[in-house]
């Protein structure tokens, strides 16, 4: 589950992204969420250079709860 990986620390948000990134170029035959795919897409959006993440741990948090009923490649 993506969003369960930032948050733990498994899965830095840059590589999420890519991942997100790569998937949306490419999703003949994979069933996936593509509104969370498209907010993985933009995880790793910061402010401004060395500046917090646009999207916080609170809002990922809320994404994988709503989410998670979902498919598991995005969860």
């Amino acid at each position: 589950m993506r969003f369960a990986a930032i948050l733990s620390g498994r899965q830095p948000r840059d590589e999420v992204d890519r991942w997100a990134t790569r998937t949306m170029l490419d999703l003949e035959g994979i069933e996936v969420d593509e509104a969370a795919l498209g907010i993985l897409a933009g995880i790793d959006l910061r402010h401004g250079p060395d500046e917090p993440y646009l999207h916080d741990d609170a809002q990922v948090r809320g994404w994988l709860t709503e989410f998670s009923g979902g498919c598991g490649i995005i969860g």
